[in-house]
């Protein structure tokens, strides 16, 4: 299996082109990692109780029950697991609507697979009251298909949530590429049978035999899409 592109190495081609692309959304379409960690504090302040950037950096890419739960349970709070969520989600949800803060390239990269009539999906462990704001701030038809945390059974790492998205656009997973910038995600993805971009952010990614690295969407923007050096030895 080829080792996967270094973070800060070009995309080169391999004649690879995927029937769909399949985004991640927090951390990898926009960046409210801060907004949700903003929320965490205030939550934990609100009942007495000790947050760390640590603890936060455990949730990134977690579906929101998950997250909820480690809150419960670390810090001892008062509330359930759904309770804990809806009081993130209140807080999350008036900063986007404030405004939404789009990763670089991401907004052009997904106009120019538009173009290319490229099927997009977005499968995010967000809900969707929390995703609406986000999608209202892009073309109408930007994502064929909108995959949320409070629309299937199992959240990430789980690969239910990408094979939900691909079979739903009526392609194989193994025929897609997934946008990733966490372990959870690329885990997520990589157990469904995806190419998974992995483009870091807030947490490091170890390498995996599906994965390929860059260190930014800029990267791609202005090159078709079957000259992307994404492919696994499987799609040669």
């Amino acid at each position: 299996m080829e080792q996967p592109v270094a973070a800060d190495a070009a995309p080169e081609v391999t004649g690879w082109l995927p029937q769909a692309v399949l985004w991640d959304m927090d951390g990898t379409l926009v960046d409210t990692e801060p907004y949700w960690i903003d929320a965490e504090y205030a939550l934990a302040a609100e009942f007495g109780a000790t947050w760390s950037h640590e603890h936060a950096m455990r949730l990134v890419g977690n579906d929101l029950l998950s997250s909820g739960r480690y809150m419960r349970e670390e810090l001892g709070l008062p509330l359930t697991a759904e309770e804990i969520v809806e009081r993130l989600l209140d807080g999350v949800v008036d900063r986007v609507r404030g405004e939404v803060p789009w990763r670089p390239g991401a907004r052009e990269l997904l106009a120019e697979l538009r173009a290319e009539a490229v099927p997009c999906a977005l499968v995010t462990m967000s809900y969707t009251r929390f995703v609406e704001p986000i999608l209202d701030q892009l073309p109408a038809d930007t994502f064929d298909v909108v995959v949320t945390g409070d629309q299937v059974g199992h959240g990430k790492p789980h690969p239910e949530p990408y094979l939900t998205a691909a079979a739903a656009l009526g392609v194989e997973a193994e025929d897609c590429l997934a946008v990733e910038d966490s372990a959870t995600g690329a885990t997520s993805a990589e157990a469904a049978g995806c190419t998974v971009l992995v483009v870091p952010h807030h947490v490091a990614v170890p390498p995996g035999p599906a994965r390929v690295f860059l260190s930014s969407l800029v990267d791609l923007v202005g090159r078709p899409s079957h000259e992307w050096r994404l492919a696994g030895s499987a799609h040669r």
